[in-house]
Formats: C-alpha cells, sequence, structure tokens
C-alpha cells in the first residue's frame, strides 16, 4: 500500500508530531512525506519526497499573525500549479496534517485522504470553542484542508474521534525537575520587545526561544536562544512553568511535565483563541497579549503553585491502525460518490 503524508510546514508543532507518527507509519506502508509551508525552526529528521510553498501564515512581530506579509507570500497561482502537479493519483491513501496543496489535489482527483490532525478536532461538536461566531476563524479550519474523514487531538478526548496529543518521546523519556526559571516561547512577538517586558519581573530568571541566530545575554535574569528542539525541551523540562502561545503540542507537553502554564493566544487566530478557552477548562490562565499592562499578571502568575498535571498515554500505534481501518471505508465512499460536488467532511459541520 502506497502512503503520502502530508505535513503542515508552519510552526513547529506538525513537525514535531509528524516525527513521531512516521516511523511507525513505515512498519504499515511504503511511505512518501510532502511539507508545504516554511515558517518553522525545526527539521524533519526524514526524507521529504515533496516540499511546496503552500499556503502557510506568517508570524509578525506583536502577537500575531503578520497578514500584509501572508497575503505578499500566498501566490494562489503557484497554489494551484502545486496541486495540479502533485502526483496524488500515485497513493492509495494521503493522511493529511492541515495541509491544504494534497487536500484540494485529493478533493479534485477523488483520492481517498483522511486528516490527522489537532485542527481536525475543532470540527467535532463536544469540543469547547470559544464563545460567539467567528465566520472566518470557521471557515478556515472547515475549508483550508479539506478531507473525507478526520482524526483529531486534543488536551482532552471529547469523544472517541480525538485522541490525547502525541507526546515526543524527548519529552515523555525525561524527568522533570524545578531548577527555578520560566521557559518563554512565542514566536508571534519579537523575543528582545518580550525581554525589555518580562525583565521587570524581579527576581525571575527567563528563558527566551525566538528567532536570533545564537544566545544573547539579555541581563542577569533573562537570556534569549535560538529555537532548537533539544535546548528547548530541556529548558521545559527543568523549568519552574512555561509562557507560550495557545497552540497545541508545547501546551500539552507542559501539561504532561505538570509545569506551570500561562497562554497567550495569537491575535486574531480562532484555533488558538479556542485552544485558551479549552485550556482555561482544565484551570491553565491566558492573557490576551504580553505587553507593559500585563506584567501584574504575569508576576502574579509566576507567583501561584497550581500546576495542572494531564497524564497522555503513547496511543500512536492505536491511532494509525484505526487510520488503515476506515481507510476502505472512505474508498468505499468516494466510489459512491463519483460525479456529487460534496465531501464527506466538508460540508455541514457547523
Amino acid at each position: 500500500m502506497k502512503v503520502l503524508y502530508a505535513i503542515q510546514g508552519t510552526g513547529n508543532g506538525h513537525l514535531s508530531r509528524a516525527a513521531e507518527v512516521i516511523p511507525i507509519l513505515k512498519n504499515y506502508c511504503n511511505l512518501d512525506v510532502m511539507v508545504s509551508g516554511r515558517q518553522t525552526s525545526i527539521d524533519l529528521p526524514y526524507p521529504v519526497t515533496y516540499q511546496f510553498g503552500g499556503l502557510g501564515f506568517t508570524f509578525g512581530n506583536n502577537g500575531g499573525i503578520d497578514l500584509w506579509e501572508t497575503f505578499n507570500e500566498a501566490r494562489l497561482l503557484r497554489l494551484k500549479q502545486e496541486y495540479a502537479s502533485l502526483p496524488v493519483k500515485q497513493y492509495d491513501l494521503v493522511i493529511n496534517d492541515f495541509e491544504p496543496v494534497s487536500a484540494w489535489a485529493c478533493q479534485l482527483q477523488k483520492v481517498p485522504c483522511i486528516a490527522l490532525s489537532h485542527q481536525s478536532a475543532l470540527l467535532e461538536p463536544e469540543v469547547p470553542l470559544l464563545p460567539g461566531q467567528d465566520f472566518l476563524g470557521k471557515f478556515v479550519l472547515k475549508y483550508y484542508a479539506p478531507s473525507y474523514d478526520r482524526i483529531g487531538f486534543h488536551f482532552e478526548s471529547y469523544n472517541p474521534r480525538i485522541y490525547t496529543p502525541v507526546i515526543r518521546k524527548g519529552v515523555r523519556m525525561q524527568k522533570p525537575f524545578d531548577k527555578g526559571h520560566f521557559t518563554v516561547y512565542l514566536p508571534a512577538y519579537d523575543p528582545h520587545k518580550l525581554a525589555s517586558y518580562l525583565e521587570t519581573v524581579k527576581g525571575i530568571k527567563w528563558e527566551i526561544f525566538g528567532r536570533v541566530p545564537s544566545k544573547q545575554q539579555w541581563n542577569n535574569d533573562v537570556s534569549i536562544y535560538p529555537i532548537g528542539n533539544e535546548s528547548f525541551t530541556q529548558s521545559m523540562v527543568n523549568s519552574r512553568g512555561v509562557l507560550c502561545g495557545a497552540g497545541f503540542e508545547t501546551p500539552a507537553e507542559a501539561l504532561f511535565l505538570g509545569k506551570k502554564l500561562l497562554v497567550v493566544p495569537m491575535k486574531g487566530q480562532y484555533e488558538q483563541q479556542s485552544n485558551a478557552f479549552a485550556l482555561n477548562q482544565l484551570g491553565v490562565q491566558s492573557i490576551s497579549s504580553v505587553k507593559p499592562e500585563s506584567i501584574g499578571e504575569i508576576r502574579e502568575w509566576t507567583e501561584r503553585d497550581d500546576a495542572p498535571q494531564m497524564d497522555y498515554p503513547d496511543q500512536t500505534q492505536q491511532i494509525i491502525k484505526e487510520i488503515f481501518n476506515r481507510f476502505e471505508v472512505v474508498k468505499d465512499s468516494i466510489g459512491v460518490m463519483q460525479g456529487t460536488r460534496s465531501s464527506i467532511h466538508s460540508v455541514s459541520d457547523f
């Protein structure tokens, strides 16, 4: 059986999860890997068969997405050429982690595509979502990378289609320790601006990870490091707490390690706003932004003792088996749908 595993390359979380999934997938099939997007700071330790520009999002420096740069990078004509050139017909199945090129190629050519992503979980009605209507955010989740079936990841298993997070072996095998510092990972902020804010929280040591070429010692209490899997993991494992965005993998790993956690959802990013809301239900604190006015809240958070811990068992093997169990159903469904315009999970999700 020939399978294409297509991965979103914006952010580090998708590639980090893929590094755990790929070796297990290889035991079940003849596997090729595809990545689209370039907003990442880590490398995938496996050969990549296809690398595309895709349709990603560009991080800004003030807590949100740089919409102008994202628009400039969109190049819709290139995107159309990419999904037209991707030979999905060569594959029996495409497993898709929120990757738009392969998703739309499968829709157009009626190739079985099963989503395996955190974003898939947000389409399930049992998942706690931010109150109110965000039509654009829901539209993106629904149509950015459509699929014929889906398996999701979230902080809790809200229904049988949702699994708890895939924790990296480099984190799972660690013994947490408290060396007194706080680890910071907020890629949508300028790390030097973060340092200028956090240095005002006296008596606290901060290890900030951001887009810098080498380690920078801001002052005695604040250090800035380039983003790297091993250095970041060691900082987080040995931290007293983690201040990070409201993405998925980093908060999940902090919860698994039992670290005090404060999340800052990206501005205008529906997925992160909803993640922060779900984390609030677990007792995790969130703030809207990092700025001089929020330093009081950050200081209070550093002084609190509560740190919820989650037990996330390794279910990766079970998840891969479920994907292949669903394959025949998806394949048969596509046969029934030939000549129609709808996919199983691209309509009526809300």
